[in-house]
Formats: C-alpha cells, sequence, structure tokens
C-alpha cells in the first residue's frame, strides 16, 4: 500500500489541535457571550441556554480524537514504532508475520515526515537490524542487517562477506532438510553480534566490491540468496533511516498461526 501513514496521522494531530485551540481562544467566548447576553435579556430556559454553549460536532470530535491522536503520534514518532515483516528476506531472524518495535532514537531524534535529525544520539553499527526507507520508493519500508557504515569496503565473493579486507567469520550449522538441502545455516559473527543466517546451495549470487561513501550504510539480507539489498540496488543514506529493530513481540501470519502466535517472541540479534 503507498498510504503514508505518519504524514496522515500528522495531519490528523494538527487539524486537530488546531480546532481545538480556535475553540479555546475563540469559539468558547463567542458561545459563553451569547449565553451572558440571553441571560440578560431575561432567558431563563436552560434547555435554550445549554444550545448556546454546546460545542459543534467538529470541536466536540476534535477535543475527544486530540488526546489520543497525540500520544500515538509522539510514541510512534519519537519512541518506538510497530511494524510487521512482510517478506522472507530476514529469516532465519525475523519470520514473516513477526511483529516487531523498532527504536526511534537509537539514531537520533528525527522531525515526523520530514525525517530530518534534529538530535544527534547514536550512529547505525555494524550487526544492527534496521528499518528504513528504500532508496528506490521511499514510501515503502525495508529491514535489513548493517553490514557496512560511512567509509567500510565491503565484498562478496563464493557467498562468503568480507569487511575491509578481513574475512566475515562463519560456522555451518546444518543442512535443511538433512538429504538434499534447500538451504543451509550458518552462524555469522559480524563485529559484536552473532546471529544466524541462510544461504541456497548451487544459487548463483552477486559477486563484487562496494565501499560505503560518506552518510550512506549497506545492507543486506541474513536469509542472503532471497533478498533483495545494497548488492542489488545500493546504499542507503542517512536520511532514510526510520530506526533500530529491537524486539519481536507477536507472530501473525495467518488465522492458523494463532497457535505459535508467541513462539518466536523476544530480543533481535
Amino acid at each position: 500500500m503507498d498510504l503514508d501513514f505518519p504524514l496522515y496521522l500528522t495531519i490528523a494531530v494538527a487539524l486537530c489541535g488546531a480546532i481545538w485551540l480556535a475553540d479555546i481562544v475563540l469559539f468558547s467566548r463567542r458561545r459563553q457571550a451569547a449565553r451572558s447576553l440571553a441571560e440578560q435579556q431575561g432567558v431563563t430556559d436552560e434547555e435554550v441556554l445549554g444550545g448556546l454553549t454546546r460545542e459543534s460536532w467538529p470541536i466536540e470530535y476534535a477535543k475527544s480524537f486530540f488526546p489520543v491522536l497525540f500520544i500515538v503520534f509522539f510514541l510512534r514518532s519519537f519512541i518506538v514504532e510497530p511494524f510487521q515483516i512482510p517478506s522472507g528476506s530476514m529469516l532465519p531472524t525475523l519470520e514473516i508475520g513477526d511483529f516487531i518495535l523498532v527504536n526511534k532514537f537509537s539514531y537520533g531524534i528525527r522531525l515526523p515526515v520530514l525525517n530530518t535529525k534534529v538530535i544527534e544520539v547514536g550512529e547505525p553499527k555494524r550487526g544492527d537490524v534496521m528499518v528504513f526507507r528504500y532508496p528506490g520508493d521511499p514510501k515503502i519500508n525495508y529491514i535489513k542487517r548493517v553490514i557496512g557504515v560511512p567509509g567500510d569496503k565491503i565484498a562478496y565473493y563464493h557467498k562468503r562477506l568480507y569487511v575491509n579486507g578481513q574475512e566475515v567469520p562463519e560456522q555451518f550449522l546444518s543442512n535443511i532438510p538433512p538429504t538434499e538441502p534447500s538451504l543451509q545455516l550458518f552462524q555469522e559473527q559480524l563485529g559484536n553480534v552473532s546471529h544466524k543466517i541462510y544461504k541456497v546451495p548451487g544459487q548463483p549470487s552477486v559477486e563484487a566490491e562496494w565501499e560505503v561513501p560518506p552518510g550512506h550504510y549497506f545492507m543486506m539480507g541474513d536469509n542472503r540468496d532471497n533478498s533483495n539489498d545494497s548488492r542489488y540496488w545500493g546504499f542507503v543514506p542517512e536520511e532514510n533511516i526510520v530506526g533500530k529493530a529491537f524486539f519481536v513481540w507477536f507472530h501473525w501470519e495467518g488465522l492458523f498461526s494463532i497457535l505459535n502466535s508467541f513462539s518466536n517472541n523476544g530480543r533481535i540479534n
């Protein structure tokens, strides 16, 4: 979907807030003035007087929705935002249907919609699982693992990853299934982060070298042979960063997945 939820949420908060403020500084005073004038003219019917001070429906709805919308806006813009995993590019770390939480301030405080950083807090590190706006279409959110930070030299040959000339350590764990495997499971050590990855035996992959430019990041999926990532479309600019994925809190792939909805809960490595 092309729905830009942050934009519409910002508009809704601003509109409700503007209506409420206008009522405080203008409309409520007019209603009170109309009631006072009616009372001075001898009107005593409370139903009539109440009608003069009754809020119109736009004001009533704006005052009801604004607190809730503002809390949601503040939390998802500056604290934490939920996402659902739509594809298998981060298997086995994240499954299709996983609901994750994304820390919105790990990499700096950003203005909603504009995504401009206003307060420095931290920078992405190798091994982080990061949500970002896809450079080819910023309306779409992607999630991948940070492989290269600005200045890094990345190479990928024979399904092996190299960072700044050093081969990233990995340990073979198992074939899936054991006979005639369609997947191979490895444990990879990327800096201080140990995590699992998948490879597809026999499937060709991109083999190339890249140097990460300033203000950009090189991203790859943990499902190495089934991930549309920086190997194919390039680097992620700093302004496209959404936040750091840190927790799986729910799983919902379909009606019949309810029995294992909490089986994958926990911190994201």
